[in-house]
């Protein structure tokens, strides 16, 4: 099991090219789940667990895994299923989404499937556990779901959306009356996040929940006249999205004279220092780790003070 993430090198490269890896596992029965691999540490047998009291009803206690204390979350049950019984039988996937680490216990880890986004459908309309997919595909004529964890993470510990009063800059904020973002993400939860907080500072927002509606809603605008870099203030665009990814998307819009212009921020769960990386290769103009309303409003400000105060 420890040798189901080998090859870290290889995968990287898949990045850029709208292309991805996904582990596959099981909950209950035969239906197959995934996470995008770059969100996984390691995946390996659960160890003792650790009762807790006052414990978040998903969360089946902690275990101490390499000198940290991480909380195992029932997957299953997270996304109103029924839960799974926690036995040596079980197996753990620990993960880093927006900056901290967590086990998630499943039934069972299946095999990585390298996918092209393009691959990758956004789940149908529905209700149940469908609120907590964030995107689909078929592999082998099998539907496989592939899980929103930032929902799930948020239904057990709510993000806070608030701006700290000593970031916001009164002058800067009179200038953002009339300005918007576009802003791109297939989770509905992060959409939520990042729009209750950029409204704190008077931005409107328009939204798209993947990159390549997202492509042609900027294409749309300039065959009917509108300059997309002049009406919007910037692009916040998620990393991993179905149809088309954010590297895919930042490149298309790099290499459309009409396009290149608009000012890009990479805002993802993603590791910090491989998409610092990522964001000089493809040309995005800055990167932010998801959620730190601060900093988001920060770097919203700034790209203000440069456009108005300049």
């Amino acid at each position: 099991m420890s040798g189901i993430l080998d090859s870290v090198d290889s995968r990287t490269q898949l990045v850029g090219e709208n292309r991805l890896e996904i582990l596959t596992f099981r909950l209950h029965g035969n239906q197959q789940y995934a996470i995008n691999v770059f969100k996984i540490q390691e995946v390996l047998p659960l160890p003792n667990l650790t009762l807790i009291p006052h414990r978040h009803p998903h969360v089946c206690g902690v275990i101490h895994l390499r000198g940290a204390t991480l909380p195992v979350i029932d997957l299953s049950a997270a996304i109103g299923m029924r839960p799974i019984q926690p036995d040596e039988k079980c197996t753990i996937i620990v993960t880093e989404y927006n900056r901290s680490v967590q086990a998630f216990l499943v039934g069972g880890v299946s095999r990585i499937i390298n996918l092209n986004w393009e691959d990758i459908l956004p789940p149908p309309q529905g209700s149940g556990r469908q609120n907590f997919l964030t995107a689909i595909t078929r592999i082998e004529d099998k539907i496989v779901e592939i899980i929103d964890v930032e929902k799930v993470l948020a239904e057990i510990t709510p993000y806070n959306t608030d701006v700290s009063d000593d970031v916001l800059d009164p002058e800067v904020m009179q200038y953002a009356e009339g300005l918007e973002i576009l802003l791109v993400d297939d989770s509905t939860v992060a959409i939520a996040q990042a729009t209750d907080t950029l409204e704190k500072i008077g931005i409107k927002v328009t939204s798209r929940s993947d990159g390549l509606q997202a492509l042609r809603h900027l294409q749309e605008l300039v065959s009917s006249g509108v300059s997309p870099p002049e009406k919007y203030l910037m692009m916040i665009t998620d990393a991993e999205m179905p149809s088309m990814d954010g590297y895919r998307l930042t490149t298309e819009i790099r290499n459309d004279p009409k396009l290149k212009d608009l000012y890009i921020i990479l805002h993802t769960s993603l590791s910090g220092g491989f998409n610092k990386a990522m964001v000089q290769k493809v040309g995005c103009d800055d990167f932010l780790s998801k959620f730190q309303p601060d900093l988001l409003a920060d770097a919203v400000q700034q790209r203000i003070k440069d456009c108005k105060l300049t």
